[in-house]
């Protein structure tokens, strides 16, 4: 886990943050099991990855506000910038297999944008921002439509969900985006409501709702089970009461050991401007509808 002051990495267990002395976020231990660590607040002090600086500003819709320099780069979803000077130039980087990202309702472009000079971007949803540091050869996974920005010494890629169970029950989409750093790198994330941090110990397990999960770390192995595979499901009669509650009737778990990050609001794919926003939608309805359905 991070500082949530400074971002620096914390030694697990510790108390203060060893670079800015802030209080570090406490798990709760029942016995061996320890639950996972919200995210206290938004990044407060500025990031700085060589000549640039990345501020996180507000509250309920946060806003990642970006001071470029001469030299590094940033690269980002078209559709989430929010202002930036003349002066910075923007452009576009093409990515690999480009038909498969086409008929998964994924962007076949991504943007970059190069200083000096201010840029800013925003996912407009309420939620927290997240500020993962990578170290060169560090990889993390996170979920479609979900990563604000990058900066250009990490690079992007993604990979297609194995497995039709994952395909059509997980609620993951097909695809799902990997970061790996050259160099000392950061990647941003949208998480919607509230964040949270769990690290599995190695052979320990997680089931999570399928729209919950937000990143993990690329050794974290995730897969797809039934309520009625979940330890303390309930049988067939906690899967009814899934079922008649509303709740998944499919869980992903994940696998440790490494870090996975939750978030407190069930993602949802973005929708067009002026679309009614529904709440909710079919495993298998979802996943054609990112196949057929209007481009964003």
């Amino acid at each position: 886990m991070n500082c949530p002051t400074c971002q620096a990495a914390l030694v697990p267990g510790a108390k203060f943050c060893a670079n800015c002395g802030a209080p570090a976020p406490q798990m709760t231990q029942i016995g061996s099991y320890a639950e996972p660590v919200p995210e206290s607040d938004n990044p407060k002090e500025p990031i700085r990855v060589g000549d640039m600086s990345i501020k996180v500003e507000g509250e309920l819709v946060p806003v990642v506000d970006v001071e470029l320099g001469s030299q590094q780069t940033v690269y980002f979803e078209h559709h989430i910038l929010l202002w930036k000077q003349p002066n910075v130039t923007l452009g576009f980087m093409g990515l690999q297999n480009a038909a498969k990202r086409f008929f998964s309702g994924l962007q076949i472009f991504i943007s970059t944008a190069r200083g000096p000079g201010n840029i800013a971007f925003s996912r407009e949803a309420p939620g927290q921002v997240v500020a993962l540091r990578l170290a060169p050869g560090q990889s993390v996974d996170v979920r479609e439509h979900q990563f604000l920005m990058a900066t250009s010494n990490v690079d992007y890629n993604f990979y297609w969900q194995t497995g039709l169970a994952n395909v059509f029950f997980s609620r993951t989409g097909l695809f799902i985006d990997r970061f790996t750093a050259k160099a000392d790198g950061v990647v941003l994330l949208h998480g919607y409501g509230n964040v949270f941090e769990k690290t599995l110990q190695p052979g320990e397990m997680l089931d999570v709702e399928p729209g919950a999960w937000l990143w993990k770390d690329s050794n974290v192995r995730m897969d797809t089970v039934s309520v009625l595979q979940s330890q303390g499901g309930g049988g067939l009669l906690g899967a009814l009461g899934a079922f008649v509650g509303g709740a998944a009737l499919t869980l992903n778990r994940f696998y440790g050991p490494g870090r996975v990050g939750l978030q407190s609001m069930t993602y949802h794919e973005p929708q067009a401007e002026g679309a009614q926003q529904a709440g909710g939608q079919s495993n298998i309805g979802g996943v054609l509808g990112s196949l057929f359905g209007d481009r964003q």
